[in-house]
C-alpha cells in the first residue's frame, strides 16, 4: 500500500484526533463546513478516512498511544518502504531518515528524534521475522544438500530444540560435524546474528562449523559457504564486568574470508557433487 499524500496523511491525523469524541457523520460536517478545516478538500479527507480503515485505526480509542505514534506506526507497517528492511544501516540517526518518513513525521506533527525511534522499532520487527524466514529456508537448504551425501545421517536438532548450539548434526563412518546454519539473501553485506550459547558451543565443540547459505530474493539456494572459526572468536565481544552479559551480537563477515563448500566434507566425500562438499546448489539462479 502506498504512502499517501501530505494533504492526506494530516487529514488522517484530524480524523483521529476527532473521531472517538464525536463519531464519523459530526467530523465529517466540520471538516466540510467549518473554515479552520477548509485548507483540505472533502475528496481529501473521505480518502484520509479509507486509509485508515485499511490500516486498522479506525476502532482506535481514547487512552490509546498517542495519535502521532499510531498513525507513524501504520505508515511503516503498511506503506511500500523499500529502505525499511536495511534502517539499521541506512537510517543510524534522526538526520538520516528518508524524505517518505520525514514527510509522514511532518505531516503528523512527530518530532525527528520520534520519529526515528519508531523506525527502529519497525526494524527491529521486520528483522526478526525476515531472520526466521531466511533462517529456515538456509537449513532447509543444507537438509537438501546432506541428503545425497552416500552414508550421511542428519539430524535438525534445531527443529525441536534450540539449546545444543547448532541446527543440524551430520555423521557418517568417515566425517561428523555439527552445522551452525546462517542464511542471507544480500550480496555485498553478509551479516548475521550470533547468540552467546553458539559462541560457547563453537569454543569448547571441535565440531561445530558455520555454514553460511546464501539465498535468491525467492528464498533459492545459490551458493554456500564456510566461516573461519578462528576469525569468529576473535570478533565475539567481551563481558567488561561481572554485572553485565552479552547474549547475542551481529557479526558482519567479509566476502574475501568465505570458504566456498564445507572443506572438512570435501575430504570424506572426494568424488560426491553435493553442495555441502561443491558449495553450489547446481545451475546458479539468474542474478
Amino acid at each position: 500500500m502506498a504512502i499517501p499524500a501530505e494533504p492526506v496523511l494530516r487529514a488522517a491525523r484530524r480524523w483521529l484526533e476527532r473521531l472517538p469524541a464525536s463519531g464519523r457523520a459530526r467530523c465529517r460536517a466540520l471538516f466540510t463546513n467549518h473554515p479552520d478545516f477548509s485548507d483540505l478538500t472533502p475528496t481529501q479527507y473521505d480518502t484520509a478516512y479509507e486509509w485508515l480503515r485499511k490500516v486498522g485505526l479506525l476502532e482506535r480509542r481514547n487512552g490509546e498511544e498517542p495519535v502521532e505514534r499510531a498513525l507513524f506506526r501504520a505508515v511503516l507497517a503498511s506503506g511500500e518502504l523499500p529502505w525499511l528492511q536495511d534502517a539499521d544501516v541506512l537510517v543510524t540517526s534522526p538526520g538520516e531518515l528518508p524524505e517518505d518518513a520525514v514527510r509522514a513525521a511532518e505531516a503528523f506533527g512527530m518530532p525527528a528524534e520520534d520519529a526515528y525511534a519508531q523506525v527502529q522499532q519497525a526494524w527491529a520487527k521486520v528483522d526478526t521475522a525476515e531472520r526466521e524466514r531466511i533462517g529456515a529456508a538456509g537449513e532447509e537448504a543444507v537438509l537438501g544438500a546432506l541428503a545425497v551425501l552416500p552414508g550421511a545421517l542428519a539430524d535438525h536438532v534445531a527443529a525441536w530444540s534450540d539449546a545444543h548450539g547448532y541446527d543440524i548434526s551430520v555423521s557418517s563412518e568417515s566425517f561428523k560435524a555439527h552445522l551452525e546454519v546462517k542464511a542471507t539473501v544480500r550480496r555485498g553485506r553478509l551479516s548475521v546474528y550470533v547468540s552467546r550459547n553458539e559462541m560457547e558451543t563453537m569454543l569448547r565443540d571441535p565440531l561445530w562449523i558455520m555454514v553460511l547459505v546464501q539465498l535468491t530474493p525467492e528464498l533459492l539456494p545459490r551458493s554456500l559457504h564456510t566461516v573461519p572459526r578462528d576469525w569468529i572468536a576473535g570478533q565475539a565481544p567481551q563481558d567488561r564486568a561481572a554485572f553485565g552479559r552479552w547474549e547475542s551480537f551481529r557479526l558482519s563477515v567479509p566476502g574475501d574470508l568465505l570458504t566456498i563448500g564445507v572443506p572438512t566434507a570435501i575430504a570424506a566425500w572426494p568424488n560426491n557433487a553435493s553442495a555441502l562438499v561443491s558449495g553450489r546448489f547446481g545451475p546458479a539462479p539468474p542474478e
